[in-house]
């Protein structure tokens, strides 16, 4: 018989960027509204939201999100060519993002409008 922690099995392409995604949701929601959110699936905004709120450098907070999009099921669907478009704050020669957004040859899709839920 296979053991429960088993069965629950998920194969990651980036863990770490998932267990840090995971920690700042946790950190910001809590346990149950982390896991509801990973399940059930949130917004890139969302996540962003989270992940700038979690005590982690902004820098590995954006790297976190930018490795670990590819463990999770992006709705709406964005086919084989699509790229993560880095929005930064209005100062001059700022490297601050603030904000991403979802490039794809039929156009530019923002936070608030693309739907994650990690992968099982």
């Amino acid at each position: 018989m296979m053991a429960p922690e088993a069965r629950f099995a998920v194969s990651l392409k980036n863990p770490a960027a998932v267990a840090s995604i995971v920690a700042a949701l946790r950190h910001v929601y809590g346990d149950e509204v982390a896991r509801l959110m990973l399940v059930e699936g949130m917004s890139l905004a969302n996540l962003i939201d989270a992940m700038f709120s979690a005590p982690l450098a902004h820098r590995e907070a954006v790297r976190a999100i930018a490795e670990g999009l590819d463990d999770f099921a992006i709705s709406p669907e964005l086919g084989p060519m699509w790229h993560l478009k880095y929005i930064y704050a209005d100062r001059p020669g700022s490297l601050h993002v603030v904000d991403m957004e979802i490039a794809t040859p039929d156009g530019t899709l923002a936070s608030k409008d693309v739907w994650l839920r990690l992968s099982s």
